[in-house]
């Protein structure tokens, strides 16, 4: 039996998704848990890795249930919430064909990254937004998040793992990057068939600074057409804006 989880969670504490030696993240969290609920080591599988201080609001992974646990379906979500930590829940569980793999079945994922434009920064969103107080030009800004949409190198958009080789690519297509504008605060959704490292953070950094003038058009229009891996890292965003938004399958 093989088991689909949507998760939830506040990254704030956490170091990021991956599992990690003698940190806490999501992924050692949740396969700590689940194999004490079946008495049993559990491997985890996500449809991605999400950084250090990056939220989720439906994450998807998946883990194969060992023989002889006959739980019903129904109970894994309490069996598993009720042992986790309050900035981690599992939203649902469904069973899934062995075909199913949380990472290679994804079509597609969203990401919301907010930005709060008010004078003093809400203590509440210190974790969860992006403080721009000054200087934003919601047209410039629109402009640049045009600019991404389609097919596009990204490899100046992206952070180095370091196991990047030749073959790798770094095209992707982005089909959408919305601003949406509400009282002080604005939120850009990325969809795209895949998000490079720290993509969507740079991406949102680069607009930002172009919609400030601190990037002009001709600078943003080299980073965008002209792949160099010369990473503008130095407009990374911070992570504390960043929520994974939805995993798309081919079903959906």
């Amino acid at each position: 039996m093989k088991i689909k989880l949507t998760i939830a969670y506040d990254g704030a504490l956490y170091k990021g998704w991956a599992k990690q030696p003698a940190v806490d993240t999501i992924q050692g969290v949740l396969e700590e848990v689940i194999s004490d609920v079946v008495k049993s080591p559990v491997s985890l599988y996500g449809s991605g890795r999400t950084d250090t201080g990056v939220h989720a609001h439906a994450q998807v992974a998946h883990f194969e249930v060992p023989d002889g646990i006959n739980i019903p379906l129904k109970a894994w979500t309490p069996a598993i919430n009720s042992r986790l930590p309050s900035e981690i829940r599992i939203m649902y569980c469904e069973e899934v064909d062995e075909g199913f793999h949380a990472r290679f079945s994804a079509v597609s994922k969203t990401y919301c990254y907010t930005i709060v434009t008010t004078p003093v920064l809400h203590p509440h969103d210190a974790s969860r937004a992006w403080h721009v107080p000054r200087n934003v030009d919601l047209c410039r800004l629109q402009e640049a998040l045009g600019g991404y949409l389609g097919y596009h190198d990204f490899r100046n958009f992206s952070a180095l793992r370091g196991n990047e080789t030749d073959e790798t690519s770094y095209e992707r297509e982005i089909t959408q990057a919305e601003l949406m504008i509400m009282e002080g605060k604005l939120c850009i959704r990325y969809s795209a068939n895949g998000f490079l490292y720290k993509m969507v953070r740079i991406l949102t950094g680069v607009a930002v600074n172009f919609a400030q003038g601190r990037i002009s058009k001709a600078e943003f229009e080299t980073m965008l057409n002209e792949p160099s891996k010369q990473i503008p890292f130095k407009y990374c965003a911070p992570a504390a804006g960043l929520a994974l938004e939805r995993v798309y399958y081919g079903k959906d």
